[in-house]
């Protein structure tokens, strides 16, 4: 399926998508299913980080969906008597818009975010027919409670081997298709003869050039998050600090190329990214292929996240871990050193998720009392004990205050419980809204981390209905050049609705491909 044989100067192909993710490989199916040309994917990578971030991923599709029933019929791990116990009630369009609204503070593209959240349900059956495996996320998007599994914060939907899996997916559906793949293949120039339309990319393989001559192009080859450069230019320097969560491939090259080859429009928010509390013993400037996504550290709100000092920084409980774990890394960047340290007791140890929190993937620090764990914490990073003991014992006084108004109030972590720090007789400057347990059970636990950046959030404008990316020039499209995926701007900002990545690359993907391959063929190519 792949090739770096570089025995020609020249190809041609009728529709060439750059960037071999999930979006890349959507537009490339997409495509395929409306050209009888030939359809190639190029990628800078080698087959060893074939799929890009989709890789990192947990798999995780929103959707909007109708409950259960809409779905069942994608699932792979859920029987008759299963679906019993699930509690999963209908996620509509306009519940994922108003999230998507909600998250970015309304600073979105309305009709690409609403093309987002119309297409869908009707993109995941797509790939489904296909022959994607999904599966519902019991692990990650379900707390079983009452001994029924409760769904929360609007995911519900995984791919089979999370994004391994949907790598796998794509790998196989590209060479039963015909779409022929070039890895170790990265692009170094794209030109357009304005008189032909004729597309001119420029590749290299093995140190050589070739060109390859295209009527259509995809763009999906990914963010700047990878280049240390432009995450300091666009993001401000301390950004150097953080972690790369996924792939070292995404280093804006291709983004480059578009704007100052192609003339076409940036939007969206550079300032911004996708970036989540991170194993601060991680990899530095990639991810790990093998532990991938389980380097993330999603479970503070079961207990409280503390700064170098000692001192809470953010509220762990502001809204459900879906809406909230997009941006609180780049408050943990923002903290002395760039590194914090989540604490729990045995109340929240045992909600904690294995493929994240497993002996063997993270360094856990433990103690007997809050002040023996400290102590072991100073070896760690940790430069004040007595403001660290401080901060605990007021973060518990305050929540016992809570529960005395408040004593038939019930700890559930699938919803919004408002358990909270907050009360007449005792509040926190920085509160905890929801799931306040006090942290009083012994044994004690904590995990350094820091930031790891996932995919950032500028990009190119593109047309919401075919994905085609607009002229900085004139506003128009330009002729046959689609984008999607991490490239496109302008639909996160600040923050993101979790699982909504892969969604919109599979969303955008399907639209640039269809474009493409309709454009080629209208020009004869």
């Amino acid at each position: 399926m792949s090739s770096n044989n570089n025995s020609f100067t020249s190809t041609a192909c009728s529709v060439l998508i750059i960037g071999g993710g999930n979006a890349g490989f959507c537009a490339a199916l997409a495509a395929s299913q409306k050209t009888s040309g030939r359809v190639l994917l190029i990628d800078a990578c080698p087959p060893s980080w074939a799929g890009g971030n989709t890789y990192f991923t947990a798999g995780a599709f929103r959707t909007a969906h109708g409950g259960l029933d809409d779905l069942l019929h994608l699932l792979s791990n859920v029987d008759s008597e299963t679906a019993k116990t699930i509690d999963l009630a209908a996620y509509p369009e306009e519940e994922f818009l108003r999230d998507l609204d909600r998250v970015t503070r309304g600073q979105y593209d309305k009709e690409l975010g609403r093309e987002l959240v119309e297409e869908s349900n009707g993109v995941v059956k797509w790939l489904a027919s296909q022959g994607l495996i999904f599966e519902l996320s019991f692990n990650r998007q379900a707390y079983k409670v009452d001994g029924r599994y409760k769904f929360f914060g609007g995911i519900c939907l995984k791919t089979k081997d999370g994004g391994a899996g949907l790598v796998d997916f794509h790998q196989k559906a590209a060479k039963s298709h015909g779409i022929e793949v070039l890895y170790s293949t990265p692009a170094r120039s794209i030109s357009k003869n304005t008189e032909t339309g004729h597309i001119t990319v420029t590749a290299e393989q093995e140190g050589e050039s070739f060109t390859i001559q295209t009527k259509s192009i995809v763009l999906a080859a990914g963010g700047f998050e990878s280049s240390t450069t432009l995450r300091s230019q666009h993001m401000g320097s301390h950004w150097e600090k953080a972690h790369v969560r996924g792939t070292p491939y995404n280093k804006g090259e291709v983004l480059s190329l578009a704007l100052d080859q192609l003339k076409a429009k940036p939007t969206g928010d550079w300032g911004g990214c996708h970036a989540v509390a991170w194993d601060a013993n991680a990899p530095k400037d990639c991810g790990d292929r093998q532990v991938s996504n389980e380097f993330t550290k999603s479970g503070y709100p079961l207990g409280i996240t503390l700064n170098i000092h000692g001192l809470r920084f953010f509220d762990e409980g502001s809204d459900l871990r879906n809406y909230t774990y997009a941006k609180f890394g780049r408050a943990i960047l923002a903290q002395p050193e760039g590194e914090a340290f989540q604490i729990w007791d045995q109340k929240g140890v045992k909600w904690l998720r294995s493929e994240e929190y497993r002996d063997g993937v993270v360094e856990k620090i433990h103690g007997d009392t809050m002040e023996e764990l400290a102590g072991k914490l100073l070896a760690k990073g940790l430069k004040d004990k007595e403001a660290f003991i401080r901060t605990v014992e007021g973060y518990n006084n305050s929540v016992y205050a809570h529960r005395n108004e408040h004593p038939d109030a019930k700890w559930d972590p699938a919803i919004l419980d408002t358990l909270s720090t907050q009360s007449s007789t005792s509040t926190l400057e920085i509160p905890k809204s929801n799931w306040a347990l006090p942290l009083d059970k012994a044994p004690f636990m904590a995990v350094k981390v820091g930031c790891g950046v996932t995919f950032t959030f500028g990009g190119l404008a593109i047309d919401p209905k075919t994905a085609g990316v607009i002229s900085a020039e004139d506003g128009s499209v330009i002729p046959g050049v689609f984008c999607a995926g991490e490239m496109v701007g302008g639909l996160f900002y600040e923050n993101y609705p979790g699982g909504s990545g892969l969604t919109s690359g599979a969303v955008f993907g399907r639209k640039a491909g269809i474009g493409a391959a309709v454009f080629a063929e209208e020009k004869g190519l």
